[in-house]
């Protein structure tokens, strides 16, 4: 069940013209935010964010503070849950205006649960570290992620872990990932062109904070034969031990549940 759906700040039951950009073109950028007690988790990294997409795809945002009372109002009536922000260029017809639409909504999501399998998957639309014009940017065209995924569960798997070309490991669909060598956390760059993850970010300051080495680089995904432990995070996901990738099994180890532990203190 969803909460009340906010378009450009009022309730709305009409919802998108078929005549939309995002219809039409995916032609837009997103947030997903969760909330915690009817409080949205790190509100100003994922607006901070948001004006970054928008930016790179030259769409008029409203107000800062509009954004922030649509989003805390959706909260309101569903205090555990995710946050949707949709925002779309408008019309695509070449004789109508475009006025941009933000569509803020929420519904229950409890997260992950257990260890995740993931199908290492070439994934030859990724930029991967090639810079373009929306490069880092959080766009609403995510349909060759989502074939990746679905390929991934056809083939037994919870979930897809994308790679480039040379197999050089990227990024799941909708998740970043890292691992554990010895006892050092290794991680893909951001060189790489994946997405700047708030939930990567800080838990790479929780390892620091915790002593934990850590190194972002480049790897083939023969690397992870080195390891010892693997994880997912991501808002939704959070961090997520990760049991399998491909044929390589793994175990959730002390270093994920201390960064487990140490990310869910942030949230209480």
């Amino acid at each position: 069940m969803t909460s009340t759906i906010l378009i450009n700040g009022e309730p709305s039951v009409a919802g998108v013209p078929v005549t939309d950009s995002s219809v039409l073109r995916g032609d837009g950028c997103f947030e997903v935010l969760k909330a915690y007690k009817a409080v949205p988790f790190a509100l100003d990294a994922h607006l901070d964010r948001l004006e970054r997409s928008a930016a790179a795809l030259q769409i008029g945002l409203p107000p800062r503070a509009d954004l922030s009372r649509w989003i805390e109002s959706v909260a309101s009536e569903c205090p555990e849950c995710a946050i949707r922000v949709v925002v779309t260029r408008g019309s695509a017809l070449p004789d109508e205006p475009g006025e941009p639409l933000v569509i803020v909504y929420a519904h229950p999501w409890t997260g992950s649960r257990g260890p995740a399998r993931l199908l290492p998957v070439v994934a030859p639309w990724h930029s991967a570290g090639i810079d373009w014009d929306l490069a880092g940017a959080k766009v609403l065209s995510y349909a060759p992620n989502l074939s990746a995924s679905r390929r991934a569960s056809r083939e037994g798997f919870d979930d897809a872990l994308l790679l480039t070309v040379d197999r050089l490991m990227l990024e799941g669909p909708t998740f970043c990932v890292a691992w554990v060598v010895g006892e050092v956390l290794e991680t893909p760059s951001l060189e790489l062109g994946i997405l700047d993850s708030i939930t990567r970010r800080l838990v790479l300051e929780d390892a620091a904070r915790l002593g934990v080495p850590i190194v972002e680089g480049e790897w083939l995904v023969d690397r992870l034969g080195e390891a010892s432990e693997v994880m997912a995070m991501s808002t939704i996901r959070e961090i997520q031990p990760v049991s399998m990738v491909g044929e390589m099994a793994f175990s959730e180890g002390p270093i994920t549940s201390d960064l487990a532990r140490a990310f869910a203190q942030r949230l209480s």
